[in-house]
């Protein structure tokens, strides 16, 4: 597992700003996906959740190598920058849950999002840093749209 940096993994604000800062850029930015595996614990898992036309909701799970696989070759002819609009931190000792809501842009200055949603992150602090254990996102929808509470910070 690559090196975290440690400002990158020192706080909740600072790790979750480095999930959105790593997979974010315009259309053939590489992005440093050792800088995001190092995020994330060994055991660290990511899914996506969303409803398929027949009406049902499968969960993806990936790990991080499947997400930089499954992106890669998107992201070397779209843009893509995810930014946080919102968020709610729960804590209780070395484990914090982040509810964070998030809009997505092609490029980092389109007026309107092409996409929001929530993600769930789940970290632990193993006494010397903060990691990623889970990252679950759903993107609203025309059937599920983000409520009013989750567009600003409680």
């Amino acid at each position: 597992m690559p090196a975290a940096r440690p400002a990158d993994v020192a706080s909740i604000d600072a790790i979750v700003a480095a999930v959105y800062e790593v997979i974010s850029g315009p259309a053939g930015a590489p992005r440093d996906w050792n800088r995001m595996r190092s995020l994330f614990a060994p055991e660290g898992r990511m899914a996506a959740i969303g409803m398929r036309p027949d009406g049902s909701y499968p969960l993806r799970m990936m790990t991080p190598d499947d997400y930089i696989a499954r992106n890669t070759k998107a992201f070397a002819t779209t843009g893509f920058f995810e930014t946080e609009l919102a968020r709610r931190v729960e804590t209780f000792g070395q484990v914090a849950h982040v509810f964070s809501t998030y809009e997505a842009r092609h490029a980092a200055n389109d007026a309107k999002p092409f996409m929001r949603g929530v993600n769930s992150i789940q970290l632990v602090h193993d006494g010397k840093r903060w990691y990623v254990l889970s990252l679950l996102w759903r993107a609203e929808d025309a059937a599920l749209q983000l409520p009013e509470r989750y567009l600003r910070n409680g």
